[in-house]
């Protein structure tokens, strides 16, 4: 069985002043090595709350979260609620039905969700967002404008009429996507202003694990998460999928220098690595870079994952997704122009 740990990767955010809360739940049947409910509680990047509804975990990974649950027993008894109770009930009542409408066996099953929103503190424009992804596929997702589900495959067209034909809902996703959530979102940063605030740089290096393999530019241990990692030719940013390999072979060794990584963190001096052999550390003769941290994560219309065939095998990419502060961060970029239709997603 393919591992059902997906690592929380880069995250694009096109203004520093847009703060996020993201809610990340797994729900599992038939799996009998991990828990029934997994969830996480994420905070422009960081995490801010574990639970675990099987070992009845529920942990503030914050001093300022732990700090939230003091002064607000209501918070932490709605917390609790949701990690031991309605969350596990629901997600379980909502796997059957999907295994039932879809004419499914018993084996395993997964549900993931992530909702929540992000709240620009100049403008206060919100954006809320829901959307689901059953047995590691993109399953249904919830347009805030229309306040409609739309089905990205046809087997989820049933649950989608289903569901929008429940307007009270419906009701509830719109006030707690345009309400609670922003709320929630906006007393965590008062408690947690200093620390979310902060700034860390990064270790930016070149890794390469044979000769003939693509490049990958990998950034550890930064923060905050409004950062970009990119590649650039002659100065101009390469405007290519990230799941296409570019071959190095098809580059001169003379072109070598007009190649750079960049790394762009908001308020800090950009760092930049040029492409120079001298700079590059390979990993010839092993399996790839082990990511170390684990999370269940969804797979999003947005940015589906992409797995670097050459280079991190252990590691899942998502563009969109957040990445947990202080954990290794596996992105790559990839050079080059053209690549074997066998390496690609």
């Amino acid at each position: 069985m393919k591992t059902l740990f997906l690592l929380l990767l880069f995250c694009h955010v096109s203004s520093a002043v847009k703060h996020s809360l993201k809610y990340f739940i797994t729900g599992s049947s038939g799996v009998t090595n991990i828990s029934e409910l997994v969830a996480a509680v994420v905070v422009d990047g960081s995490l801010a709350i574990y639970c675990d509804s099987n070992k009845k975990i529920l942990e503030p990974k914050q001093g300022w979260m732990k700090k939230v649950f003091e002064d607000d027993p209501q918070h932490f008894e709605w917390a609790t609620q949701e990690c031991f109770q309605r969350g596990p009930n629901k997600f379980k009542v909502r796997i059957q039905n999907l295994k039932q409408r879809l004419n499914q066996s018993e084996g395993v099953h997964i549900l993931q969700e992530m909702f929540g929103c992000e709240w620009d503190d100049e403008t206060g424009e919100v954006n809320g967002f829901m959307q689901y992804g059953y047995d590691r596929e993109d399953f249904i997702s919830f347009d805030l404008k229309t306040l409609t589900w739309i089905a990205p495959k046809p087997q989820a067209v049933t649950t989608k009429l289903r569901w929008d034909n429940d307007k009270a809902r419906i009701k509830y996703n719109e006030n707690h996507l345009t309400m609670i959530f922003p709320g929630f979102l906006k007393k965590y940063l008062d408690y947690g202003n200093s620390s979310l605030q902060r700034k860390e740089l990064p270790s930016v290096s070149l890794l390469q694990k044979t000769p003939s393999s693509p490049v990958s530019c990998h950034a550890t241990g930064f923060y905050p998460n409004s950062a970009t990692l990119i590649w650039r030719k002659d100065g101009e940013e390469i405007h290519e999928d990230m799941s296409v390999d570019l071959n190095l072979s098809s580059v001169t060794p003379e072109d070598w220098r007009r190649y750079d990584c960049v790394f762009q963190l908001s308020g800090v001096k950009n760092i930049v690595i040029r492409l120079d052999k001298a700079e590059i550390r390979t990993n010839e003769g092993k399996t790839g870079i082990i990511c170390d941290s684990v999370l269940f994560c969804l797979n999003t219309n947005a940015a589906t994952y992409h797995r670097t065939q050459q280079h991190h095998n252990s590691c899942l990419l998502k563009a969109d997704q957040c990445r947990i502060s202080g954990l290794t961060v596996c992105f790559s970029l990839q050079l080059l122009t053209t690549a074997p239709s066998s390496l690609r997603n």
